[in-house]
């Protein structure tokens, strides 16, 4: 059983690389890609951001049906395997899709966007869900789901800050190569495909599921959805607090580029702060295990969210003539998210198990089917803040080498810095005062589980 815990461990965050990579690619600069590469127009802009907005809230609303289809699935590589692997050939696919000049404008262009842009995010999904909802089936031991989620986060980290500090320097290279910054991005986009589907083959290849629930698994209708969501109150609450944290975090995050080109006045400055960041975050999760040893998850999340707030302030006032104070305040807000986001896995991990204990059924891919819909309801608040913003500050049409003006300025950090604070803080209330689940209370139903014989 330890031999397959280690194996787990490794092989399942492998897995979270690339996924993650494909995932930053989309969400934080596919709209920078249209703005600043394709240089669509103005018109063009609007439609796609009502699109992307309109499409991700429709998309989400349809992962907890993908949820139940995952639920329902037998076959002889289990109910996970295959999703993971449709879901990531498929995902795939239209990443390099997104990414194709097809030489469109107007309706033609607005209409085939909307085909892509819908196979990805559904195709996503499912590979999401799927791949997600492995987490409480490899363990029902709060710590080794620690370890098993910290390695999955470190694992993921290092595939989103490939990218975000790879892709200015590699896309001008690769553009400077073939001629055209747009075939640039394409190639960036053909090698984090590739990357996601070797890293998705060693999971699938590598994860051994252990024998851990004996129940038999019961067929789920839509009636046992709602149930399996609307009457598991923690689930609720946990999902409510993790969805406000997701759309300060990634609208903040989703206007970093932006920022060192307008603000700041020096986009090659992003790579070198994503790095910084990209450790910071590491380091984080790499000390979270031996941190929970000696702390309790909610005093964690105490911790984390003065950590991110103190970084809000310092980055929201941070001088632009030099990088000290912005990457301070940056280190501070990743330090802490890094380890916000890892016990947001485990606290919905642990509602798998409640609801199991509470409703009498287990619906893992059900429960965890609300992650790729907070995560979408995150991203399409993030992408309808930024479109807007990026026409209220001036960006859209300011020239190369522009710096916005003091006014503008303050729409802007208002949008990425204020709204977002607003958010986070706001979730770690209803966290604080309406989730019950502590470490003693898991104890509780785990061990009551044991003596139902409903798990090993």
């Amino acid at each position: 059983m330890k031999e397959n815990y280690k194996r787990n461990r490794y092989t399942f965050g492998i897995g979270t690389i690339g996924r993650d990579m494909s995932y930053t690619l989309i969400s934080m600069y596919l709209m920078f890609y249209f703005t600043d590469v394709a240089n669509i127009t103005t018109a063009d802009l609007f439609w796609v951001t009502g699109i992307m907005v309109a499409w991700r809230v429709v998309d989400a609303v349809s992962d907890p049906l993908m949820g139940i289809l995952v639920d329902n699935t037998k076959s002889r590589w289990g109910k996970h395997k295959p999703w993971i692997l449709i879901g990531m050939i498929l995902t795939g696919i239209f990443i390099l899709l997104l990414f194709w000049d097809f030489g469109l404008h107007g309706a033609a262009f607005v209409a085939l966007f909307t085909f892509i842009y819908a196979g990805w995010a559904l195709t996503y999904s499912l590979n999401d869900i799927a791949f997600w909802s492995y987490v409480p089936v490899l363990s029902q031991d709060q710590k080794e789901r620690e370890n098993i989620g910290a390695k999955a986060r470190i694992f993921a980290l290092i595939g989103t800050f490939f990218v975000v500090a790879g892709i200015v320097p590699l896309t001008n290279l690769f553009g400077k190569a073939v001629g055209n910054n747009q075939k640039g991005y394409f190639i960036f986009a053909a090698i984090v495909v590739a990357i996601m589907w070797l890293g998705q083959i060693v999971t699938l290849l590598g994860v051994k599921e252990p024998k851990g629930v004996s129940e038999v698994q019961q067929h789920t209708h839509f009636k046992d959805f709602i149930r399996a969501i609307f009457k598991n109150d923690q689930l609720l609450y946990i999902a409510i607090a993790m969805g406000l944290f997701m759309i300060g975090y990634t609208t903040t995050t989703s206007f970093g580029i932006f920022y060192f080109q307008y603000v700041y006045g020096d986009v090659n400055m992003y790579s070198i702060f994503a790095v910084i960041l990209g450790l910071s975050q590491i380091f984080s999760l790499l000390i979270f295990p031996t941190v929970s040893k000696k702390l309790k998850r909610k005093t964690i999340y105490l911790f984390s969210t003065i950590f991110v707030v103190a970084g809000y302030v310092l980055f929201f006032f941070a001088p632009t003539n030099t990088m000290f104070f912005v990457g301070v305040g940056g280190v501070l807000i990743f330090v802490g998210q890094a380890s916000i986001q890892l016990l947001m896995l485990l606290f919905l991990a642990d509602t798998v198990d409640y609801g199991h204990w509470k409703l009498g059924k287990r619906n893992d891919s059900v429960t965890f089917s609300l992650q790729p819909f907070i995560y979408k309801i995150g991203g399409a608040a993030a992408n309808g803040i930024v479109g807007i913003t990026v026409v209220l500050a001036g960006i859209k049409g300011a020239p190369t080498g522009t710096i916005l003006a003091a006014n503008q300025q303050f729409v802007f950090k208002t949008a990425m810095f204020v709204l977002p604070l607003f958010c986070i803080l706001i979730g770690y209330l209803i966290y604080h005062f309406k989730f019950k689940i502590d470490e003693t209370k898991y104890a509780e139903i785990i061990s009551d589980l044991h003596e139902k014989g409903e798990i090993e």
